[in-house]
């Protein structure tokens, strides 16, 4: 098994923490978003997004980190990344896609990079950007975390599924954005609990081989 990543990805972010929660240790080739390594041609021709994760397994490749997870899930199915009920696997979904879907990619690499480059907006207008992003992703986060029963751990439950593993790197983007989170509770909480464990603080952008 092979996958590219880059340390600095939420999506690759994500994906380490799966990895790790099923124990999974891959080759990892890494790919320099920053220097637009992800643009060379040999790096297109396989991924034609061009984007981290990549995952090489055997002769099967795939991209898009939440189809990698959901894959590695089915392929190696213990400890369970979704839950097995079917109203609380539809729920760590729909929050793993708010997240993913919806405030990820206002505020991916691409995105400052246009607004740093082509409108020349400044550093504090970028901020001002992501962490409205944020702050309206997170507002409506809590509100359905604020639903679930309160003896919770996690997201959905006391064990980790896919909602903690994308919730976790966009709570960390945040703060390297110094976006207030004090109006979520409920979120840092559950932030602070997986942090706690092992396979989440070893996915850390900043533990990672390639980190600068």
């Amino acid at each position: 098994m092979i996958v590219y990543d880059y340390f600095r990805s939420s999506a690759s972010f994500r994906l380490r923490i799966a990895l790790n929660l099923k124990g999974l240790q891959p080759e990892r080739r890494y790919v320099h978003l920053a220097k637009g390594e992800q643009r060379a041609a040999d790096y297109k021709a396989l991924n034609p997004q061009g984007f981290v994760p990549f995952l090489i397994n055997d002769d099967f490749s795939l991209s898009q980190s939440l189809a990698i997870i959901e894959y590695l899930d089915e392929k190696y199915p213990s400890p369970p990344l979704l839950p097995i009920n079917i109203e609380a696997r539809a729920t760590a979904r729909q929050i793993a896609q708010l997240i993913a879907c919806d405030i990820h990619p206002l505020n991916n690499t691409r995105i400052l990079g246009y607004l740093s480059h082509e409108l020349k907006l400044s550093d504090a207008a970028k901020t001002q950007w992501y962490c409205k992003w944020i702050y309206e992703g997170f507002t409506a986060l809590e509100m359905m975390l604020a639903k679930r029963d309160k003896a919770d751990l996690f997201c959905v439950g006391d064990t980790p599924t896919i909602a903690d593993i994308c919730l976790v790197p966009q709570v960390t983007n945040a703060n390297r954005f110094a976006c207030s989170l004090d109006a979520f509770p409920i979120i840092m909480g559950i932030y602070h609990r997986a942090m706690a464990l092992s396979a989440f603080d070893a996915a850390q952008p900043l533990r990672q081989p390639d980190a600068e």
